[in-house]
């Protein structure tokens, strides 16, 4: 019977821990701001707009990157022309389409 006594003691224990435990995880700042629909939308739409300006700005980047690249290669004969093709491409292409 003593050995009853000391797991029903020791499972009240554990539970208040458990109890102070979820109590100190819900107080946590994630916790709050996702509880709230209008905020974890607005939070989604800032992460999309932030990851969706860093591939724009990205590709850009590199881009113009590797179009230096290809400028800077007129020494070799055959890929110093084509790049001068690609470059003369970019810079002539018109900046707005042909309106209909």
């Amino acid at each position: 019977m003593q050995d009853g006594v000391e797991t029903d003691e020791q499972l009240v224990e554990e539970v208040k821990a458990l109890r102070a435990e979820v109590k100190r995880l819900n107080e946590q700042r994630y916790f709050r701001v996702e509880s709230s629909l209008p905020q974890v939308v607005f939070w989604t739409l800032m992460r999309g707009l932030a990851w969706g300006l860093g591939s724009v700005l990205g590709a850009t980047i590199l881009l113009s990157i590797l179009v230096r690249m290809l400028g800077s290669i007129d020494f070799i004969p055959v890929l110093g022309d084509w790049a001068q093709q690609i470059i003369d491409q970019i810079e002539h292409s018109p900046a707005q389409p042909p309106a209909e």
